[in-house]
This record gives structure tokens, sequence and C-alpha cells, in this order.
């Protein structure tokens, strides 16, 4: 599919009246998939701009990676996200630095819903947790994990805290799933968006079947 160009994170604004449109489902998104996902520690000096504190042990910031396959019922697509666990007062929650997926409707929906600065990228995912994306200027990221058979059934309740407009939106995710350890490599392009995770290696890496989400909606 035709790629979209790179956008700023930071220019997830309301649509202009006039402006094109995208069709995608009003909040709250339930969705459902599957996904691999790292935990980075990386050195805060490193981070991207956020629109709230990042939280830091030894000048070192908690950064997750994850590779998603959303599947029916609800929309149908790929995802690769990284984020930053964040705090606001004492709340915590994470904040998403870049983000691609291949669905108009969900980069769409994400920017004008939450602020989350999704991109239009291109997805290869092969059987077992083998995925990677690339957009118009090459290959991104791709991954290789390994599942153990040991798991057990998580629920997770978190918030993300994006730039929107001239404020910030705070949007509630609550997600379950059969959760197992992983052995991944994750192969990330030095001269490109997500090369601040270098030199980098996860800590720890797992994943995740049989996922729903509930995401939404935006706190006002």
């Amino acid at each position: 599919m035709p790629l979209w160009p790179n956008n700023d994170a930071q220019s997830c604004l309301p649509p202009k009246r006039g402006a094109a449109m995208v069709s995608y489902p009003p909040e709250p998104w339930e969705l459902n998939g599957r996904a691999c996902v790292s935990v980075w520690l990386v050195r805060a000096t490193a981070l991207p701009p956020l629109p709230v504190r990042p939280v830091t042990v030894l000048g070192r910031a908690v950064v997750g990676t994850a590779f998603v396959h959303y599947q029916p019922p609800g929309l149908a697509y790929h995802e690769l996200v990284a984020a930053v666990l964040v705090r606001q007062g004492l709340r915590f929650g994470v904040s998403i630095t870049r983000i691609w997926v291949d669905s108009p409707a969900s980069r769409a929906g994400g920017r004008e819903l939450w602020g989350i600065p999704k991109e239009l990228a291109e997805f290869e995912w092969e059987r077992g947790l083998t995925a990677s994306a690339r957009d118009v200027n090459g290959t991104i990221a791709s991954v290789r994990g390994r599942q153990l058979r040991i798991g057990v059934w998580l629920p997770v309740a978190t918030s993300t805290w994006q730039a929107f407009g001239s404020g910030l939106a705070r949007t509630p995710l609550r997600a379950k799933g059969f959760v197992t350890a992983l052995r991944t490599s994750w192969d990330i392009d030095p001269a490109g968006p997500l090369s601040w995770l270098l030199p980098h290696r996860p800590l720890l890496s797992v994943g995740i079947r049989g996922m729903s989400m509930r995401f939404g909606p935006r706190r006002r």
C-alpha cells in the first residue's frame, strides 16, 4: 500500500475544517490480537521530547517496544510502537514516542482522538513471532522471538499521556491476555527513527496471545 509521508510527532491536532477525512470507529476501541513486547533501560538523555516527566532509574528511562497484530473483532492491522514509562504527579502511565501502523483508519483515529503520533508503514509478520516494519526510508526495526511454553493470564491497566493540541490527553488502557516469556533478537536501524534505543538491548521480553484491549475514552 502507498505510504504516507512521516509527520512530526508533536503535530497531532484535530483535523482542520475541510481537510480530507478518514473514517474510524468512535472511542473506546475494542481491540484483539497478539503481541511481542520488550522492555529496555535507555539513557534518559537519549529520549525524544516527552509531554510529561519520564520515570528514571539511575539516569535510565524505562522503555517498552512492541510489534502487535490486531485481528477481528475490531480493527485489523499491524503496529510497531515505542513508549516511555512516565508520571504526571502521582499518576503513572506511558507516553508513546513513535508508532507505525498499516491502517489509515487507525492512523487517523489515533491522532484525532488521543494525540497518538501514528505514521504509516508496511509490515511483514511470519508465523510465530517474527516481524518487521518499514517506511518510505527503509526498514525501521525487526524482531525474532522464540516463545517459551510456561505462561499466565494477566490483566494490565494504565493510561497514555500525549500532547494534544495545546494541552495534554490522558487515555485509559486496559488489556488482558496469556503472557509467556520470550527470547528475542531485535534489529534496529542505527540511522532510523528508533536509533535512540541503541546500543541497548532488551532486559526482558514477553509474548501475549489471546489479547483483548479496551482503549479510551480520552479523559477531558
